[in-house]
């Protein structure tokens, strides 16, 4: 099982240990370090940025909002990357939901998400394999453009820089289960939000995966003594996903939160969210359910615990928000 580093997006500012975090992982022998985006930082220039001062490290994004950008302008960032990083870039790419597609992008979210994703991921790969002058005759993404106010004068055009790689690397981040079956066909890996090693069925993941597809994972990793404490951090951010990252009737994170089980607890932190009462809705996370999808605790819980997700579909484990010590640790008990 290989090793990311996954830094997030930023809060206020720029956190300054994301350089030297990034920097230490490929030290250490990790294989990828991963950016993001809500509705502040973007995923592509701290992605840059971090590519200056490292050689080696794959870089990800996980993930980059597909409503933020049309998708030939996604695969110029994805393809200008690459050149750059030598060839290190992996395009991770996520729908968002309806409350930042239509609140923060001011775009409609698609009637037919799956459709949606299908056309973006198209377009994309035919932008990176360059064979031909991109288009599309698609219901959300048509190249050329033909809707009611087109001038009709759109010319299909194919990128004017030859991409370093046509078949870099296109990973969704994928929730429902209809969605984690598309991603299984048409993508070259899939990120999970959440992942709990004793509940693969949660996600409907086929059992039979196509070679060489990377199912990436994001786990909290924190090497502490009092494991109550250590998952403090991941209770405030599942309060935060789960009450607030989406719209009380059609929430993402609530919904696969139930569908693992979950259900009741899920829709008493929205409503504590959504009703102001934010510090409720964090102490309202069952610490079971913050536990059993985060590596946290003393060295050999973590070891013990560690093993568990080596014996699943988990291909690449991304530690999310780890200090130094924590990313040090989790190197030495995967060697």
């Amino acid at each position: 099982m290989r090793l990311g580093l996954a830094l997030g997006y930023w809060g206020r500012g720029p956190s300054p240990d994301h350089v030297p975090l990034a920097r230490e992982a490929e030290r250490l022998g990790y294989d990828s370090v991963w950016t993001a985006e809500s509705w502040g930082s973007d995923a592509f220039t701290p992605l840059t940025w971090i590519a200056a001062q490292t050689s080696r490290i794959k870089l990800g994004t996980a993930v980059a909002q597909m409503a933020a950008r049309s998708p030939t302008t996604t695969a110029m960032h994805a393809l200008t990357l690459d050149h750059l990083s030598g060839g290190r870039m992996m395009l991770g790419l996520g729908l968002s939901g309806p409350q930042v597609v239509e609140g923060w992008y001011g775009r409609p979210f698609p009637k037919s998400p799956l459709t949606a994703t299908r056309e973006y991921v198209d377009v994309v790969r035919q932008v990176l394999r360059r064979e031909a002058p991109v288009t599309l005759d698609g219901r959300f993404h048509p190249l050329p453009y033909r809707g009611a106010d087109a001038t009709g004068l759109g010319k299909p055009l194919k990128p004017i820089t030859h991409p370093l790689r046509p078949g870099l690397p296109v990973l969704l981040g994928a929730e429902g289960p209809k969605n984690v079956a598309q991603t299984t066909r048409i993508a070259d890996g899939w990120l999970p939000l959440y992942w709990s090693p004793a509940r693969p069925e949660a996600y409907a993941l086929p059992e039979s995966l196509p070679d060489g597809f990377v199912v990436a994972p994001m786990a909290q990793v924190r090497v502490c003594d009092d494991v109550a404490e250590g998952l403090l951090p991941v209770k405030t951010m599942l309060g935060f996903y789960i009450g607030g990252m989406g719209h009380a009737a059609r929430n993402f994170h609530a919904d696969l939160m139930a569908r693992m089980g979950y259900e009741e607890q899920a829709r008493r932190i929205q409503r504590l969210f959504l009703e102001g009462r934010r510090q409720e809705a964090v102490l309202a996370v069952p610490d079971a359910f913050a536990d059993e999808i985060s590596l946290v605790g003393p060295r050999e819980r973590i070891a013990e615990r560690l093993e568990l997700w080596r014996k699943g579909p988990v291909t690449d484990l991304l530690a999310l928000a780890p200090d130094a010590r924590s990313l040090r640790v989790l190197a030495e008990l995967n060697r």
